[in-house]
């Protein structure tokens, strides 16, 4: 996993939570005891979830330290975050609703973790997630462009990228694990202002793995490189710099029986 910058990944925090909310919408749960959130970042939408189920006690789980520091002032009486792995994670009780947003992309072979994902879930229990689908965008081509070439190369070789599949194949699975399935896409366009706006959202989530390899002069010259690369590719604009970003959404409910 990537080490993450919680302020990095903190910026553009009108945007980012766009999809969360549109996730969330679509989960029909009314009065949930218990909802976790699996990759929850620095807390500030899964405190979110408390004031949406006022019921409910609400935990976050991620695997970065800095990302669990930076959700401690979020914590309350009904929230709390624990470090942990989405690919080990286990419940001691069964879960109400459970939510990812934006974090199964990282884990390898994810789809094999749906089988333990709903069979946390209590009977009725929710399942919610939304990846990133634009990793053929030209922002993720442009990274690994340079990240192929010299002198990176030899740093960025074999490094490990994340990837999803298709809102279908996501239904198909979770279909045969007897849910009900609502999977569909959207493409944001997001319109960002600043200098440099397309790279500093990079810096937050996809160039993460590519600037964690590097040693510090030669993660100053492939920025550099990345700067002017994207610049060319989301050219700048009167009223901003335009980000299309395709999103992939599942909402699973597991059968009652």
């Amino acid at each position: 996993m990537p080490t993450w910058d919680a302020q990095a990944y903190a910026a553009f925090s009108d945007e980012r939570p766009r999809p969360f909310v549109d996730l969330l919408a679509r989960v029909g749960a009314e009065a949930p005891r218990t909802v976790v959130d699996l990759g929850c970042g620095p807390g500030a939408l899964t405190a979110g979830l408390a004031d949406r189920w006022p019921g409910a006690r609400v935990t976050g789980v991620d695997s970065s330290p800095a990302m669990i520091e930076a959700a401690r002032p979020y914590a309350g009486p009904r929230v709390s975050f624990v470090l942990g792995d989405l690919a080990g994670w286990r419940p001691e009780e069964p879960v109400d609703v459970l939510v990812s947003n934006a974090a199964l992309q990282w884990v390898p072979d994810h789809r094999s973790l749906l089988p333990g994902f709903v069979a946390a879930l209590a009977p009725g229990g929710w399942l919610a997630f939304q990846v990133p689908g634009n990793f053929d965008a030209p922002s993720h081509r442009v990274l690994r462009e340079i990240a192929a070439e010299p002198p990176y190369a030899d740093r960025t070789a074999g490094l490990a990228r994340p990837g999803v599949a298709g809102p279908a194949d996501y239904l198909a699975d979770l279909v045969h694990l007897s849910c009900r399935v609502d999977a569909w896409e959207t493409t944001y366009l997001h319109v960002l202002t600043g200098p440099d706006p397309v790279l500093r959202w990079l810096e937050g989530t996809g160039a993460r793995p590519y600037l964690d390899v590097l040693p510090e002069d030669l993660r100053a010259s492939f920025t550099a490189t990345l700067r002017d690369r994207l610049a060319q590719a989301y050219p700048a604009q009167a009223w901003g710099t335009v980000l299309p970003f395709r999103r992939l959404f599942v909402v699973a409910r597991r059968e009652e029986r």
